[in-house]
């Protein structure tokens, strides 16, 4: 089984940001304004914070893939379309800046002390919202149950493809 350990690593990091979307594009009616408490992030909250901490992370570590970085880091957005492309767009500019430095042989600018870091990094961070945004619904009265939130997020990670 030869494989480069690059494209499997970056693979996973395309398979995290498809959890993420799947997510995003199940979630019920008013989830994205659901709030775990009172005074938390709503799920629409969350998922413009992972956006915008991806975009930041790549522009202070690698600025030759930045794009350009939202105007509000927990912004209230209520079109699913719009957080879709922007979790589409911060990913693929991880997802190169991580490749540039290790094909280039260079360190991240800032941070880290390897460019895979970062990728495991942003894999916790949004692990961490991703189970915050469960709660957030569930608390909210509308849970997603396992048999769709399932296949659509651990089915991706454990799914052969």
């Amino acid at each position: 089984m030869e494989t480069d350990l690059l494209d499997v690593l970056l693979g996973a990091w395309e398979r995290n940001n498809r959890i993420l979307v799947n997510l995003l594009r199940v979630l019920p009616p008013g989830g994205l304004e659901a709030r775990a408490q009172p005074g938390h992030p709503t799920v629409a909250q969350m998922l413009t914070h992972v956006v915008y901490v991806r975009v930041i992370l790549v522009e202070e570590n690698a600025p030759e893939a930045a794009v350009p970085v939202p105007g509000e880091e927990w912004e209230a957005q209520s079109d699913p379309e719009v957080i879709a492309r922007d979790l589409e767009a911060s990913a693929a500019a991880v997802r190169e800046a991580v490749r540039g430095r290790i094909v280039q042989g260079r360190m991240l600018d800032d941070r880290y002390d390897h460019p895979l870091l970062l990728l495991q990094h942003l894999i916790w961070h949004e692990g961490y919202h991703h189970g915050q945004i469960k709660l957030a619904l569930q608390a909210a009265g509308t849970p997603l149950p396992d048999d769709v939130a399932g296949p659509l997020t651990w089915g991706v990670w454990m799914r052969r493809s």
